[in-house]
């Protein structure tokens, strides 16, 4: 195999499918191996590029594969599907991720840590028990409904709620046990989240990014570090626009010929970054329209002639060119576009 110069990899549980070739690009290797075999197979093979479909659990087997000296290319799975050809199985996935990872104008995936991949463990245990939350909330104001029962919005009116339904005498015997059993998994969960709360801000503070981003208005720490640990290689983006694009805050392009046309935001990438922006901007534009922010004139001029949601996801795509220019100069936030370096901020 000394001709091979590049190998595209259909990972699974316990089956991996390999698809070989050459300089010209002709087959050389088509091999289905186990799980075991595979890693044997690539640590005594001469170091070359290996292409994976980014996909669950392949940034583990990028690092694996990174150790025995080979260039790991994570493709996205929407780049790979266009070079399958017919018929769906593993060898035909292996070849058109082989295909895929050659094409000169193709984007990658970085390899993402292991202490990245547990930031965002973190992250994520806290957007599951949020939403379980909610639920529960939910459920609790529809049964309190049912008894004639009502609360303001908003999750501080909860203990509000629950008071006046222990306090209610009137309630049947096994209608206030189940409210009592509701409020124990409400204040469990509460205790959850507190906990993990308290383990992400640790996380920020220990991390230099983090608190850098942190001082973009609309950012908060966990936004922060969100953007730290899911952005490997801000190198990747060739400017504040293209990392916008990567989340998804631009507009759809349907151009054709001499006429330009543009739609909603593509939502493209990724969800979470997407959302933490935006319900950060529209937090910003909430404080703006109440007179209690400091609001820059653009955004003043900005909502003036535009709807707040609007505004909201035009704010986001600017908080994440500002995210971009962070990174990418190691530069610290300033609002009057005066930037200073980490070296000055320490002297």
């Amino acid at each position: 195999m000394d001709n091979l110069t590049r190998i595209g990899m259909d990972t699974s549980k316990h089956i991996f499918q390999l698809h070989g070739v050459d300089g010209v690009g002709k087959t050389v290797l088509r091999k289905k191996l186990t799980r075991k075999a595979m890693v044997a197979f690539f640590e005594q093979l001469p170091a070359t590029v290996v292409g994976i479909e980014a996909c669950g659990a392949s940034h583990h087997w990028g690092r694996v594969l990174g150790r025995f000296g080979h260039e790991v290319k994570l493709v996205p799975a929407q780049y790979v599907k266009p070079y399958v050809r017919r018929g769906k199985n593993d060898a035909a996935d292996a070849q058109a991720i082989c295909e895929a990872m050659n094409r000169p104008a193709m984007h990658f995936v970085p390899v993402k840590s292991p202490e990245q991949q547990s930031v965002q463990m973190v992250i994520g245990l806290r957007q599951r028990l949020i939403r379980q939350r909610t639920r529960l909330l939910n459920t609790i104001r529809g049964y309190a409904g049912e008894f004639g029962l009502v609360a303001a919005k908003g999750i501080v009116k909860i203990d509000v709620l629950l008071a006046q339904i222990a306090q209610n005498s009137a309630l049947p015997e096994l209608a206030r046990e189940m409210f009592k059993l509701h409020a124990q998994e409400y204040a469990q969960l509460q205790i959850e989240i507190d906990k993990v709360e308290k383990m992400l801000m640790t996380l920020h503070r220990n991390n230099e990014v983090s608190r850098r981003l942190a001082q973009i208005p609309g950012v908060g720490p966990i936004g922060a570090m969100l953007l730290a640990a899911k952005v490997t290689d801000i190198s990747a983006f060739a400017s504040g626009r293209s990392f916008a694009a990567w989340i998804g805050l631009t507009p759809r392009d349907h151009s054709s010929g001499s006429k330009t046309r543009t739609g909603r935001i593509s939502r493209a990438g990724d969800d979470a970054l997407r959302s933490v922006l935006v319900l950060g901007a529209t937090a910003v534009i909430r404080q703006a329209r109440s007179g209690r922010g400091h609001p820059s004139p653009w955004l003043a001029a900005l909502l003036k002639r535009k709807a707040a949601k609007l505004a909201a996801v035009a704010l986001a795509n600017k908080m994440a060119r500002i995210a971009w220019k962070l990174m990418a100069t190691g530069q610290y936030y300033d609002p009057f576009h005066e930037t200073r370096t980490p070296m000055v901020e320490a002297a």
